[in-house]
Parts: C-alpha cells; sequence; structure tokens
C-alpha cells in the first residue's frame, strides 16, 4: 500500500490555526544550506535540485534499481529551516539577505547516504546542476515542538508567530531558539491566490522547570 504522509502524518503536517504541541520524531532529509532572499533564483534553483533527486529516489525501482525496504509512497513536502546572521538579529526589520537557511525534503526511512549518491549520479547524468555538489544527507530529530497552520502571505507570518508565542507562555512552554521551521503544503506557483497559501510553522520547545 503506498505511504501517503496526508492520511499517515496528519498531525505532523495538516494541523489546524490553532497552535498544538507535537512530538516530531527522527527524520531523514536531504538539504542544501544557504544564506541569502529566497526570492532570488539560487534558492528556487536549489528547491529544484532537491525535487530532482527526491524524485529520482522514488522512481529507482523503474530503472532497476529496489533499494532494501523500498516502499511506494508520495513525496514528502518541501521545508526549509530558518535563521538569521549574528548582525542581522539586532535589527528590528527582517533583512531578507541576511537569512540563512536550510531546504530540505524528507525521506522514508530505507534511504540512506549510499542511496542518495546514486541518485545524485541518475540526477547528474539527465540533468547537471552546480548545487547538486552541495546536497546533504542528514538525520534530525525536532522532539517537543509547537506547530500552527499559517495561511497566506509568507511576510505575515509574524501574525502567527505571536498566536505561537502566547500559546507558550499560558502551557508554561519556553521556544529554544529563534530557528524556526516551515513546512510548504501548497505550491506558491499552483495557488492562484495568496490567501490560499498553507505553511505549517514550528519551532522547538521544552517545559517550564
Amino acid at each position: 500500500m503506498k505511504y501517503e504522509w496526508r492520511k499517515k502524518d496528519k498531525k505532523l503536517y495538516l494541523p489546524n490555526e490553532n497552535p498544538v504541541i507535537v512530538d516530531v520524531p527522527e527524520q531523514k532529509f536531504i538539504m542544501i544550506k544557504g544564506k541569502g532572499n529566497p526570492n532570488d533564483k539560487e534558492f528556487s534553483e536549489a528547491i529544484g535540485v532537491l525535487y530532482s533527486l527526491a524524485y529520482a529516489i522514488k522512481t529507482m525501482p523503474k530503472k532497476g534499481i529496489v533499494p532494501e525496504g523500498y516502499f511506494d509512497y508520495t513525496v514528502f513536502p518541501l521545508e526549509a529551516i530558518w535563521d538569521k546572521t549574528e548582525d542581522s538579529k539586532c535589527s528590528s526589520t527582517l533583512i531578507k539577505e541576511e537569512l540563512i537557511y536550510t531546504i530540505m525534503i524528507r525521506q522514508p526511512d530505507f534511504v540512506t547516504q549510499d542511496l542518495l549518491s546514486k541518485a545524485i549520479e541518475i540526477v547528474k547524468k539527465k540533468k547537471p546542476h552546480n548545487l547538486i555538489e552541495n546536497v546533504e544527507f542528514g538525520i534530525i530529530n525536532d522532539g517537543l515542538c509547537v506547530q500552527m497552520l499559517h495561511r497566506g502571505l509568507y511576510d505575515n507570518e509574524p501574525e502567527s508567530f505571536i498566536i505561537m508565542n502566547e500559546f507558550c507562555k499560558k502551557n508554561k512552554l519556553i521556544r529554544k531558539s529563534d530557528i524556526h521551521r516551515e513546512i510548504y503544503i501548497t505550491n506558491e506557483s499552483k495557488v492562484s491566490n495568496a490567501d490560499l497559501l498553507k505553511t505549517v510553522l514550528r519551532f522547538e520547545v521544552k517545559r517550564e522547570m
């Protein structure tokens, strides 16, 4: 049976518009790290490279490569971890050129570094790109987090973060850092109206002692 994250992982990817506490398990990712404005060409090209690799891994059996433990699945949504440079953290306004990001796509448990290396070789032959050399394989365990669904423009996310921070205060939770994760449930290029954008906002927390 095909593994579909929209059905199997609703708690992680399809929260409602009110903050909730979630325990995020260990997950595997392919990722690219960078710095700069997400509206720049390099950012969109990096996304393209990740998706090329994600689909190369998914369709390996069609090429005669069947990874151990393979099962059919829906490719997971794009995610990104966002931080700021130390200098920009002192600014009251967001300087997009000073953003530090790690964009990523979650992978099934059967994916390994060796499997990613095979996918890289496949993509290099079909659709080469210099950013493919920057792709990393990693395992991340976020643990205890607060998350909620944000609807609309990315620039309006601070409104949702205010709600999340208030939720933390009421529930005696402390945000671990200013770093946060975004999960892009909708594809910006495929929606007719920015109000239809759906983004999961998440950050790590700990309980007050």
